[in-house]
């Protein structure tokens, strides 16, 4: 019990994220089988029917069986390779750990080349679903496609740090990568769990809900992993911070703006389903930005300069995220050709994630500044003290 109890809220969270990858890769690999054959085994079909009841489930599935049959194998490749994703995540997580170099980079080639093929069979799908026949409609096609595309260049901005031997910023992106590969299993997890907040609504209405809020979720939990991995206090060549208070006011401003006008834009659309989901986006948002908000205080109050330009990197982000959403909205029902409500609620499912991803950048940005000023400031040092010598050498020639 003692040895329990001294294990980190870190090591615990880890723990976690490794069960539920672990957990959930046959039920990833299996999902499709009976759409291939009928009858044949589906392990999360029935755990999730037994949670709930198997009505809830077969009303939800039965309309996914013409949809699937158009990208049937690329859908069986996807989920397989998906379940395989799930366990290569920890593998990888553990052999950074344990400094296993070799066997890290071997993995980390198997990862990355799964995770390709995995999403080139999602594109399959997507390119031929309609954004209306998707699961739940347009919002959650919108969803996939963002998650898809900051996956796979997730993967390949981690790959171009590892070239560059930037390993803390190689395992940002492959943090944020696992982080968007996770979304399915939580999704699942809210399959269940939300009915009972929600009890009576369908499947696709518990989808609708779940996805306004995934994306802040698994990018919030990849920044904090990558806080709790990165001891460093101050990062050589930083200088000056890239998020002063007259970069986070202002964005804070602006994007209480957006916020208010996504929420007002969901609630005046009127019906019960609109207000559920501003409630499934607002509590989310409004938790991820006060944890943000403290920790980047007590990061300074501490000063961890390194630590606190990150959370405020992030901060600001995140404030930008509502105007990168409402931004979305006019070209999502011009191209689309979605109502107003669907619209809204497809770009506050996708802006945390999406600056999220950005936010990264921008971090790994800074990080490589930050390294190339040390680097030429070494250079620099380093031709002076060659030219003093000289100097030296030439004044004292006896010598």
């Amino acid at each position: 019990m003692n040895r329990l109890r001294g294990i980190g809220w870190g090591r615990w969270a880890a723990i976690v994220v490794i069960a539920v990858g672990v957990g959930y890769a046959p039920i990833a690999m299996t999902e499709l089988w009976p759409y291939a054959h009928r009858g044949a085994p589906a392990i999360g079909q029935s755990l999730l029917a037994h949670v709930t009841n198997p009505r809830y489930v077969a009303d939800a599935l039965a309309t996914r069986i013409k949809p699937y049959q158009h990208s049937l194998a690329a859908l069986v490749v996807h989920s397989v390779l998906g379940g395989l994703l799930m366990l290569l995540g920890p593998l990888q997580l553990l052999t950074a750990v344990r400094r296993r170099v070799r066997l890290h980079r071997t993995l980390g080639v198997v990862f990355a080349v799964t995770v390709y093929v995995c999403m080139a069979g999602a594109a399959v799908y997507l390119l031929r679903t309609a954004p209306r026949d998707a699961f739940s409609g347009p919002a959650f096609w919108i969803v996939l496609a963002t998650i898809l595309v900051g996956t796979v260049f997730s993967v390949t901005f981690g790959i171009v740090a590892a070239v560059r031997r930037m390993p803390e910023i190689h395992q940002r992106w492959m943090l944020l990568c696992y982080a968007f590969l996770m979304t399915a299993p939580l999704l699942r997890f809210e399959w269940g769990a939300l009915p009972v907040l929600f009890p009576g609504i369908p499947m696709t209405q518990i989808n609708q809900i779940a996805v306004m809020h995934l994306g802040s979720v698994v990018a919030f939990g990849a920044l904090v992993a990558s806080r709790r991995l990165d001891r460093r206090v101050e990062l050589p060549g930083m200088g000056r911070s890239w998020v002063p208070w007259w970069v986070l006011v202002p964005a804070a401003l602006a994007g209480t703006a957006a916020l208010a006008w996504l929420t007002w834009s969901l609630v005046s659309a009127g019906g019960v389903q609109n207000h559920r989901l501003a409630v499934g986006y607002l509590v989310p948002f409004a938790v991820t930005a006060a944890v943000m908000v403290w920790r980047m205080a007590v990061a300074g109050r501490e000063g961890r300069t390194w630590a606190r330009e990150e959370w405020g990197i992030h901060l600001v982000a995140l404030c930008l995220a509502p105007v990168f959403s409402a931004a979305c909205v006019l070209p999502f029902e011009r191209a689309l050709h979605i109502g107003h409500a669907t619209a809204v609620a497809a770009g506050a499912a996708i802006g945390c994630g999406f600056l999220a991803f950005w936010a990264t950048a921008v971090v790994g940005l800074r990080a490589l500044v930050a390294s190339t000023a040390t680097t030429s400031g070494l250079g620099a040092r380093g031709s002076a003290d060659l030219r003093l010598r000289r100097v030296g050498a030439a004044s004292h020639p006896g010598h």
